[in-house]
C-alpha cells in the first residue's frame, strides 16, 4: 500500500468514527432544541440533516459542524409564539438569503470585530433565559413566556412542584440527566466512549420505562409529515416591522455565533483555517434550505464541532456523514423518540445553558478589565429583561461608548510660573467625552493673566472640542497654538 493510499485510508477511518460520535452528540441536542423552541422534534432533526448534507459539503470551515443551536432557542421560541410556526420558514429563509448576500459582499470578516465581552454577554444572556424557561419543562410544566416572567414565576413553580408527585418525578428525571452529564466529563477518556448527553438521555429513557414513571414524553409525527414549506400567507407577514426586525436578529446572531465558533475551532486544530466569507455563505445556503422546508434555523455549534475535532476528524467527510446518520435515524427509527421524557431533554438544555455562562471568564475579567466585565453583565441582563436583539444592541452600544472613552485620553499641563502668561498644553485625544474636564481646568485659570493655549500635542481634536476651545480662547483673549492635524482628525 502506497503512503498516499495509506493516509487516505487512515483519514477515512477516523472521519467515519468521528461522524458517529458527532451523530450521537447531535441527536439529543437536535431534538431538545426543537422541543424547547416550541416546534416538533422532527424539525430539529431536519435542520441537523441539512447542516450535514448541505452546509457540510460547502467550503468555509472544514471541521465545524452545523445544526440547531441552543443559542437560538430563545429567539426561535419567541418567533413561533409571536408569528406562528408557519411563519418560521419565511424568517429562516429570509435570514439565509441575507447571509448569502453578506458573504457574497465579503462582509463575513466584519463579525470578527465584535467585542468579546458582548459575545460572552450574549451567550450568558441566552444561557440565563434558556435555563429559566427549561426549569418549567423540567417539571413537565409550561413556561409563562418571556425571560422576566419565567423568573418571576419560579416561586409559584416551586410551590406547584412540591405539592405534585408527578412533577417531583419529572424533576428527578431531569436532575438525574443533568447530574450524569456533569459527572460524565470527569471520567477517564477511555470510559467516555459514548457522549454524555446520549448516556444521560438513555439512562432517563431506561428509568422511565423500567419504573413506568408518570412523566411526559416527546410526541413524534414522522419526518415527512413535519416538513411544511411556508405558504403565501406567511410571506405576507414580511410587511410587518416586527417580522423584519426578527429576521435581522436571526441573521446577525446566527452569523455571529457561527463565525465565533469557527474562530474557536480554528484554534483547536492545525489544518486549513476558515474562510469567513465562504463559511457565511455556507451557513446562508443551509438556512435557505431549512427555510424552504419550514425547519429550525442553523448555526455552527461549538459542542458538536469540538467533539468532531477531538474525535480526530481530518476532513469535511465527518460532518457530512453525521448528517447521513441523522437522516437514517429520522427515516427508520423516528418513534424511538416517543420514549424520551421531556424532562430529560430539559436537563440536556439546562446543562447547555450552564455551559454558556462565563464561569471562568468573569472573575479575571473583573480584576483586569472591569469595564469589559460591566459590558458583559449589562449585555446579559439586557437580554434577560428585553429580548435577544435589543440586548445585543445595548451591549454593542455600551462597548462602543466604553472604547471611545478609553481611547479619548487627554493630559492637561499648566505652567503658571512667574508673572508672564499662563501656558496651558493639552496632549492626547481631545474628544467631546473629555470636554467637561478640559473646560473645568481652563475655567480655573486666573482671569486677569494672559493665557497661551498650546494644542500641538494633540493627536486628535474633534469638532466639539475645537469649537469649545476656540470659543473659550476668544472670550479670554488667549493666544492659541493650533496642531498640524489632517482634516480627518479634526
Amino acid at each position: 500500500m502506497t503512503p498516499r493510499i495509506s493516509s487516505f485510508a487512515t483519514a477515512l477511518r477516523t472521519d467515519l468514527s468521528s461522524s458517529l460520535i458527532v451523530f450521537l452528540v447531535a441527536l439529543p441536542l437536535c431534538v431538545g432544541v426543537a422541543v424547547a423552541s416550541g416546534a416538533p422534534a422532527e424539525l430539529g432533526l431536519i435542520t441537523g440533516i441539512v447542516g450535514g448534507l448541505v452546509t457540510g459539503l460547502l467550503p468555509g470551515s472544514s471541521l465545524q459542524v452545523s445544526g440547531p443551536a441552543a443559542g437560538l432557542t430563545v429567539l426561535v421560541f419567541t418567533a413561533v409564539r409571536d408569528f406562528g410556526l408557519s411563519a418560521l420558514g419565511v424568517i429562516v429563509l429570509a435570514a439565509g438569503l441575507l447571509q448569502l448576500a453578506l458573504g457574497a459582499l465579503r462582509l463575513g470578516r466584519l463579525f470578527r470585530a465584535i467585542s468579546l465581552s458582548v459575545v460572552h454577554g450574549m451567550l450568558a444572556g441566552i444561557g440565563l433565559v434558556l435555563i429559566a424557561g427549561q426549569l418549567y419543562a423540567l417539571a413537565d410544566r409550561k413556561a409563562p413566556g418571556s425571560g422576566t416572567s419565567n423568573i418571576a414565576g419560579l416561586p409559584d413553580l416551586v410551590a406547584d412542584v412540591v405539592g405534585s408527585g408527578p412533577a417531583l418525578t419529572a424533576v428527578g428525571v431531569g436532575a438525574g440527566t443533568v447530574t450524569i452529564m456533569m459527572l460524565w466529563k470527569n471520567l477517564p477518556p477511555k470510559a467516555q466512549i459514548l457522549p454524555g448527553p446520549l448516556v444521560a438521555v438513555g439512562a432517563a429513557v431506561l428509568a422511565a420505562f423500567a419504573f413506568d414513571l408518570p412523566v411526559a414524553r416527546i410526541e413524534v409525527n414522522g419526518l415527512m409529515a413535519s416538513i411544511q414549506p411556508p405558504g403565501l400567507d406567511a410571506f405576507e407577514k414580511l410587511a410587518e416591522v416586527a417580522m423584519l426586525t426578527t429576521i435581522v436578529a436571526f441573521t446577525l446572531i446566527a452569523s455571529a455565533e457561527s463565525l465565533f465558533s469557527a474562530a474557536a475551532v480554528d484554534r483547536m486544530h492545525d489544518g486549513p483555517k476558515t474562510d469567513y466569507d465562504k463559511e457565511l455563505m455556507a451557513q446562508g445556503a443551509g438556512n435557505t434550505v431549512c427555510g424552504l422546508l419550514g425547519a429550525l434555523p442553523m448555526t455552527a455549534v461549538i459542542v458538536r464541532s469540538a467533539a468532531n475535532v477531538q474525535a480526530g476528524a481530518r476532513t469535511k467527510l465527518s460532518r457530512v456523514l453525521h448528517g447521513v446518520w441523522l437522516l437514517m435515524f429520522a427515516a427508520l427509527l423516528p418513534h424511538l423518540l416517543d420514549l424520551i421524557p421531556t424532562a430529560a431533554l430539559a436537563g440536556v438544555l439546562i446543562h447547555a445553558g450552564l455551559k454558556l455562562l462565563p464561569h471562568k471568564e468573569l472573575g479575571p475579567l473583573w480584576r483586569d478589565h472591569r469595564g469589559e466585565a460591566v459590558v458583559l453583565v449589562v449585555t446579559a441582563g439586557a437580554i434577560l429583561l428585553t429580548n435577544m436583539f435589543e440586548g445585543v444592541l445595548i451591549g454593542l452600544l455600551l462597548s462602543v461608548v466604553k472604547t471611545a472613552w478609553d481611547t479619548s485620553r487627554v493630559q492637561i499641563e499648566v505652567d503658571d510660573a512667574g508673572t508672564g502668561p499662563v501656558r496651558v498644553r493639552i496632549l492626547g485625544h481631545a474628544t467631546f467625552l473629555r470636554l467637561p474636564r478640559i473646560l473645568e481646568t481652563l475655567e480655573q485659570l486666573p482671569a486677569h493673566r494672559p493665557t497661551e493655549l498650546n494644542l500641538t500635542g494633540l493627536l486628535h481634536l474633534d469638532h466639539a472640542c475645537m469649537s469649545a476651545l476656540q470659543n473659550w480662547a476668544d472670550q479670554h483673549n488667549a493666544r492659541t497654538i493650533h496642531p498640524e492635524l489632517s482634516p480627518a482628525s479634526v
